[in-house]
């Protein structure tokens, strides 16, 4: 018997059994991510580098995926819709504020709990006299929401049936109708609502009412084609994602970019696109 042959192959043995060896022989060490290249204070194109994104989704990943040990490029690849065929494709890895909807699930590999979950809120101005509880009181009053929200399926579906709500193309119109009186409210997320009102100079005219109405997540969603999807990736991401919200690190990352959208549209940079959410 060659003893040199079986002294390898239990030394094999014994490193496949050391905790994290397996793991790290088939880590993937770096992804390419994408998502919508306007929903602030998540995700927004970098105004002083159109070719990456950043907002509080890019930098609650960074911090998650470089505790693993991975490095992590939040790449713009254009409008929503094509930020998810580039993923659905393969040839970006991850998406960074998915939808949960079952239509991608051939294509996606969602993680849970979500990144962060996105709560809808009614605003409505501070004098108006709308006496509301819950989602029921909304019924007969007139409201608008951004056609750009995602909103869960149940509550579209409760929306179409039983509210009166006029889609704009983005919520700055939606808060301007509301200030103008057209509508005595606004569906919007807690807070892309704060970002738009302090940006339009209206957040001492709005306040928001009661508890969400809605609380869809905002998931990171790895491609089926990505050559970076494995078990270990998936269940170290699902970990940390199970972690995060009793870290406190949610809520100030939120807070800050907010105040990063502010000042860059206050004092916009010459390369900076004008855009809307």
């Amino acid at each position: 018997m060659d003893l040199r042959r079986v002294c390898g192959w239990s030394m094999l043995v014994g490193l496949a059994l050391l905790p994290g060896f397996s793991n790290a022989a088939g880590k993937c060490e770096r992804l390419i991510v994408t998502g919508s290249p306007d929903a602030p204070p998540y995700l927004w194109q970098d105004p002083q580098n159109p070719k990456h994104l950043i907002g509080a989704s890019a930098d609650l990943l960074q911090q998650v995926a470089g505790e693993l040990g991975i490095k992590v490029e939040l790449l713009y690849a254009g409008k929503r819709f094509q930020a998810l065929d580039e993923v659905r494709s393969g040839r970006m890895d991850m998406l960074a504020d998915a939808s949960l909807t079952v239509s991608e699930f051939d294509f996606l590999d969602y993680i849970h709990p979500p990144l962060l979950e996105n709560d809808y809120l009614v605003w409505t101005r501070k004098d108006s006299p709308l006496v509301y509880n819950d989602v029921q009181d909304l019924h007969g009053h007139s409201g608008a929401v951004s056609e750009k929200s995602r909103l869960t399926s149940a509550f579209g579906t409760f929306a179409e049936q039983h509210l009166t709500l006029t889609r704009t193309s983005n919520l700055t119109q939606a808060f301007q109708k509301l200030l103008l009186g057209e509508v005595e409210y606004v569906l919007a997320g807690r807070y892309s609502g704060m970002a738009m009102a302090q940006t339009l100079g209206m957040a001492n005219d709005l306040i928001v009412r009661g508890q969400p109405v809605d609380k869809p997540g905002l998931y990171l969603a790895v491609s089926h084609n990505s050559a970076c999807n494995d078990p270990w990736l998936r269940g170290q991401l699902a970990k940390k994602m199970t972690e995060l919200p009793a870290s406190g690190l949610t809520e100030a990352v939120l807070q800050r970019n907010i105040e990063r959208w502010d000042t860059q549209q206050k004092h916009p940079v010459s390369t900076q696109n004008s855009r809307d959410f």
